[in-house]
């Protein structure tokens, strides 16, 4: 098990930007992906990005080429670059790694986007 800790989150303008970090409590060499989700009131959660140990990136459409995910080894850390934000980036953004055949997710940071 990985305990994941979120920080990062606020309110900005739309068109600002924003940056997330997520803190595992153990090495995140051998976690196979870690990624970010979010939830956006009364939608289903969904995929943002992912960054596997080794292999692609993965971003959702809606967020490609204005999100940029990134994984430090050494740190332990998975950060989310977030530019030029819209109101519909309003959400809730989980941490996620996939480890020992368990999905692990954080407690979430709340991201709010004003028009």
């Amino acid at each position: 098990q990985v305990e994941l800790v979120e920080s990062g989150g606020g309110l900005v303008q739309a068109g600002g930007s924003l940056r997330l970090s997520c803190a595992a409590s153990r090495s995140i060499r051998r976690i196979i992906v870690m990624g970010w989700y979010r939830k956006a009131p009364g939608k289903q959660r969904e995929l943002v990005a992912t960054r596997p140990s080794g292999g692609t990136t993965k971003y959702a459409a809606s967020v490609k080429g204005r999100f940029t995910i990134s994984r430090d080894n050494t740190k332990n850390t998975v950060d989310l670059q977030m530019n030029n934000l819209k109101p519909e980036h309003t959400a809730v953004y989980y941490c996620y790694a996939y480890f020992r055949l368990r999905a692990n997710w954080g407690h979430g940071t709340q991201v709010a986007v004003s028009s």
